[in-house]
């Protein structure tokens, strides 16, 4: 899960999406929620690892799983 943060930038970046846009999205109360989890200064709850892999259409394993690309 150390490339959690790698991946959830990748991500929110193919969307085009600034940080505070995806919080919104995910209905976080703080946009630098994305930044902390981005940069690994904060862990996400597997509540909402789940709400991201859904919002990006992603499965759990590619989003988890440092040995399993994103698509």
């Amino acid at each position: 899960m150390q490339r959690f943060g790698e991946k959830l930038r990748t991500l929110r970046k193919r969307r085009g999406l600034t940080m505070r846009e995806l919080a919104d999205a995910l209905e976080l109360r703080s946009h630098g929620s994305i930044g902390d989890f981005e940069s690994g200064r904060s862990q996400a709850s597997i509540e909402l690892i789940i709400k991201i892999a859904d919002y990006f259409g992603v499965s759990l394993d590619q989003l988890l799983r440092d040995d399993v690309e994103l698509e």
